[in-house]
């Protein structure tokens, strides 16, 4: 038996949570619904003109991948994640959330120089999340940052998409992934954004090489990865990047191929306040069930539940004992 459930490898981010209208995302050049990465001035002129709007004041470690192998950690995973922070105050409080969290992390992910990424998330009234990006010193995640030990001793090496945007966090991507196969850890890859897939599908394209084990994506994302308009034609096509894989799809549920057969795991219903880490939570969740001896179908069901519920309010956690009940639903 493997020492971890996941190894995850991503951006880390302090997040923001800023409520906003439509006319503010007009007002201030903002492409709505899409990841777009911006310097720290411009992060700081968005914060200046939306001070007002703020939602949320505790921060929380972010970034995708954290937020999926901390929840799979909420849920009583076990999880090791590789990043790269500052040695500021964000770097420390993000060093320890994760630890709170449960995650291990790679010994030397704190460096002297630079400042920690942050991440503005702006939510809308129709629940859409759009968020402006300064990576920091998430942009020096490299080869050196991985814990070739702990990805051989992981089932599941799990990547943000996202990755994809810098030259050495995508090159440590590829050679993780080259780890993991040498090993016999299973791979999953996140699109992560439509954006990113419209944009940086060569650099996804070089991570995913001749096939992965499992991938994570929404209906859009699937659409532009397969270059088509039609859902169909999409799932047909993803069988070429992945031998299991599963498409979210909002209140359509979600489909998943389990290297045999398409499934179909309905939509909960839910009121959505906030979209932001809907596809994190899936994914963790998901990733939960399958390493803990329940089929793709019903970690579908359960990973659509806690999907559902995180939408349901404001950040892309849930307090601690709503995962142990969402937990008592899978079977």
């Amino acid at each position: 038996m493997k020492k971890y459930h996941v190894y995850g490898l991503g951006n880390a981010l302090v997040d923001t949570e800023i409520e906003v209208t439509d006319s503010n995302l007009n007002e201030l050049s903002i492409e709505k619904g899409l990841m777009t990465l911006v310097d720290e001035e411009r992060q700081h002129f968005l914060l200046s003109n939306l001070a007002d709007h703020m939602v949320m004041s505790k921060r929380a470690c972010g970034g995708s991948a954290a937020n999926t192998v901390i929840s799979l950690s909420q849920f009583g995973g076990k999880s090791f994640f590789s990043c790269k922070v500052a040695d500021d105050e964000n770097g420390h409080f993000y060093m320890q959330d994760l630890a709170e969290n449960g995650v291990d992390h790679n010994a030397d992910a704190q460096i002297s120089q630079g400042i920690t990424g942050k991440c503005l998330v702006m939510i809308t009234d129709d629940a859409e999340r759009t968020m402006n990006t300064f990576l920091g010193t998430s942009t020096e995640l490299s080869s050196n940052d991985l814990d070739g030990s702990a990805i051989k001793n992981s089932e599941y090496l799990y990547i943000e998409g996202y990755l994809v945007t810098g030259d050495s966090a995508r090159q440590a991507a590829i050679e993780a992934v080259d780890v993991a196969r040498q090993a016999g850890t299973k791979i999953a890859l996140s699109l992560s954004d439509p954006g990113i897939v419209e944009y940086f599908r060569a650099g996804l394209q070089e991570i995913v090489g001749d096939g992965i084990d499992l991938l994570f994506c929404n209906e859009q994302e699937a659409l532009n990865w397969c270059d088509t308009d039609n859902i169909d034609q999409a799932l047909e096509k993803l069988q070429d990047t992945a031998k299991h894989f599963v498409v979210t799809r909002g209140s359509n549920g979600s489909v998943v191929f389990d290297g045999n057969e398409y499934l179909t795991a309905p939509a909960q219903p839910i009121t959505a306040v906030d979209t932001n880490g809907a596809g994190d939570m899936f994914a963790g969740a998901y990733l939960y069930g399958i390493t803990h001896g329940h089929n793709s179908l019903s970690a579908a069901v359960f990973a659509n539940r806690a999907a559902s519920a995180v939408v349901g309010q404001y950040g892309p956690r849930l307090h601690s004992a709503e995962y142990d009940g969402l937990k008592e639903g899978l079977k």
